[in-house]
């Protein structure tokens, strides 16, 4: 499938593809939208406690860039476990302006060093961080009580449903510790209803910039 590299609107780079009309990040701002979504709305809502975080979604790196800059700033140890079955190239990633647009060029060889390390190896990327890729389908996770936070940054429900099935969600919520978290960027009723089926107490709350809303789920069991 082609593949293109645009610049959103706050000026970093993201992922387009146009047989979908779909891009890997909002249009309206890659980075911004990954702050609000997933450090605002999924960090930050753990007081700074050592956490596993689980991303659907590797893509180009930048939520886990951004959750390396943030351990680091709060001397908090994060667990990073990123899934995505189609890794970027070395060309796409080195178009990717993230390290430029966060004023984070001392931290450049970190960020290529996500994209270079082993897959289906736990990588020491600083003391505080570690990072485990896998390269796997997403109906393939069988993880059972081992994250208190989930990115779940897939394609959107208009090109890819099967990805927001209840099905899916029904892994998540397996995968999960007791009172953990999933927070995504979707807002669809039917991705709402699906969260609800499997258990999930599932909050709306104001979206990212050109997104007016945006879904919290936590699992909660009897």
């Amino acid at each position: 499938m082609k593949r293109e590299i645009l610049q959103t609107l706050d000026g970093s780079t993201t992922i387009h593809l146009p047989d979908w009309n779909e891009s890997y990040h909002s249009k309206h701002g890659a980075i911004q939208e990954a702050y609000h979504v997933f450090i605002q709305n999924g960090l930050n809502t753990f007081n700074s406690q050592p956490l596993s975080i689980l991303e659907i979604g590797f893509g180009t790196g930048l939520n886990a860039f951004i959750t390396f800059l943030e351990s680091k700033k709060s001397n908090q140890k994060i667990d990073y476990y990123g899934v995505e079955a189609y890794p970027i190239s070395t060309d796409e990633i080195s178009q990717m302006n993230y390290v430029s647009e966060l004023n984070a060029i001392s931290e450049n060889t970190i960020f290529d060093r996500l994209h270079e390390c082993e897959w289906e190896t736990k990588n020491i990327i600083s003391p505080l961080f570690t990072l485990t890729k896998r390269k796997q389908f997403f109906e393939q996770i069988e993880d059972e009580d081992k994250y208190d936070l989930i990115y779940f940054d897939a394609f959107g429900y208009r090109v890819q449903p099967e990805l927001w099935s209840t099905e899916i969600f029904k892994k998540m919520y397996k995968s999960l510790k007791s009172k953990g978290t999933l927070v995504t960027y979707a807002a669809r009723g039917v991705v709402k209803r699906s969260l609800i089926e499997v258990g999930f107490k599932v909050e709306k709350l104001p979206g990212p910039p050109g997104k007016r809303e945006m879904f919290r789920a936590t699992k909660f069991e009897l």
